[in-house]
């Protein structure tokens, strides 16, 4: 009778469990994306302009202006003046595709354009056989501790 009454616990606090579980759970109305560590990120400024991709061949090597290697599937890039380290948020104003990406190299020096990706994230953006796109630029900041 012992190990019914056991059986009979475990039973119960499984149920128990199960609704309350059930209780947790969403509606499927809110927002069903999931989110990044970079949305907990604020969003400094905004900028628009065109974006290019480079690569290690284009590159002339894996140098880049902050000495960190230059990889071409990396989620890397190359801004004019944003200071290295950057975080920024990079959408492909064609398509609505978006990857965070990190300030490591200076450039393009092409007039007209903001920003080169590496060759790996302009395909994963959707741009890599058209070599140039629109994009928008959000410069992610970090969250004050204070």
């Amino acid at each position: 009778m012992i190990p019914l009454m056991r059986n009979c616990k475990s039973l119960t606090l499984a149920i128990a469990g199960v609704i309350f579980l059930s209780g947790c759970a969403t509606t499927g109305h809110a927002n069903s994306k999931a989110l990044t560590q970079a949305d907990a990120y604020p969003v400094w400024s905004v900028q628009h302009g065109k974006a290019s991709w480079y690569s290690i061949r284009t590159n002339s090597g894996t140098r880049t202006a902050s000495g960190q290697r230059l990889t071409n599937q990396a989620a890397t890039a190359a801004h004019k003046t944003l200071p290295m380290g950057t975080k920024v948020r990079v959408t492909n104003e064609t398509n609505g595709k978006s990857e965070v990406v990190t300030i490591i190299d200076r450039g393009p020096y092409i007039r007209g354009r903001v920003i080169d990706l590496t060759i790996g994230c302009a395909e994963r953006l959707g741009f890599l056989h058209h070599g140039v796109t629109p994009v928008k630029l959000e410069v992610l900041g970090h969250l004050d501790p204070r």
